[in-house]
């Protein structure tokens, strides 16, 4: 029984809203996300390509990147695809089991670049902070167990609350998730349970994870800072500033964008807004990643270099097989 004494029943599919006052705008709007969404495998394809493919790259610094650039490849994949296919329906569903498949690879994936954005604030701390222990302290083996316990670390802590979220009982068959995706705060919103302590467990969760994270790269930064500001030299400054400033971006972008949206208490809010601010996340950071860390000398030589390869090995082919 509900709250309200009636019948529950098992929902078996929800519809996503989507972008309900855009509606009009629809093939817009799919040719517009369809351009940038190839724009974000690409960027972030070649990114990775690069950093294995050449061995000035086989550093610290771009090993992280590389496992950035797979994060943002497999968060936006989880997203996109199924919200241009309903740009192109009539009907906006999504399975039960779809939609908390889709739940809990947004969260996970999400907690995992956070980790990992941390983690690069700290390498990037040791590099100008330390640079002369800086080889062995980030040797290839502390690289690798500080990239797979980013991994694992929003692998573990989001099962808890996905499974809590899968037993809800949820009262209305083909209810209307408000957002383009089933974030967690629309969902919640369909139960027809009292969710306060699941959304009070949500609000730690991603405040430990989220919090947590920007104090590390608060103070990794704070330590930065004050270590480029003692070098003498304005040059010297400037060069030490670039390694990192690429970096801070994107920070500053995910961090603000996903502290408006999950550290409260209570998931509502303006829908609107929501998905306005959840755009940024989901679009314009995987999007700019690759253009902004691709501001750095040393990788953009390195990716013209890679790209000149492939067109010349194209082009051997062809006269190859004429």
């Amino acid at each position: 029984m509900t709250p309200d004494g009636n019948q529950s029943s098992d929902a078996t599919e929800f519809v996503l809203a989507g972008f309900p006052n855009l509606n009009s705008a629809r093939v817009v709007l799919f040719s517009v996300f369809l351009l940038v969404y190839l724009l974000i495998l690409t960027g972030n394809v070649l990114i990775v390509g690069v950093v294995r493919a050449d061995t000035r790259l086989q550093t610290p610094m771009y090993f992280f990147l590389g496992n950035l650039s797979c994060l943002e490849i497999l968060l936006t994949s989880v997203i996109i695809p199924k919200m241009l296919s309903n740009f192109l329906s009539r009907q906006h569903t999504i399975s039960f089991a779809a939609c908390i498949t889709q739940f809990y690879f947004y969260f996970f994936l999400g907690a995992s670049e956070f980790l990992l954005l941390a983690v690069m604030s700290v390498d990037r701390y040791l590099a100008i902070c330390h640079p002369l222990r800086y080889p062995l302290l980030m040797s290839g083996a502390v690289c690798f167990h500080a990239a797979l316990a980013c991994w694992v670390g929003g692998f573990v802590p989001v099962l808890g609350p996905t499974v809590a979220v899968a037993l809800l009982p949820f009262c209305k068959q083909g209810a209307v998730v408000q957002h383009f995706f089933c974030d967690s705060g629309p969902l919640l919103r369909l139960a027809c349970a009292n969710t306060k302590k699941l959304e009070e467990t949500d609000f730690v969760l991603a405040s430990l994870v989220i919090v947590s994270s920007l104090l590390i790269t608060a103070v990794s930064y704070g330590h930065i800072v004050l270590a480029v500001l003692s070098i003498p030299t304005a040059s010297g400054r400037q060069k030490a500033f670039s390694t990192c400033s690429s970096h801070l971006i994107v920070v500053t972008l995910f961090y603000g964008s996903a502290i408006f949206l999950y550290v409260r208490p209570s998931q509502s809010g303006s829908v609107d807004t929501n998905w306005a601010v959840t755009v940024v996340t989901t679009f314009v950071t995987p999007l700019l990643n690759p253009f902004i860390y691709a501001l750095r000398n040393e990788a953009r030589v390195v990716a013209r270099t890679f790209l000149g390869t492939l067109l010349l090995d194209k082009c051997l082919i062809e006269k190859t097989v004429r």
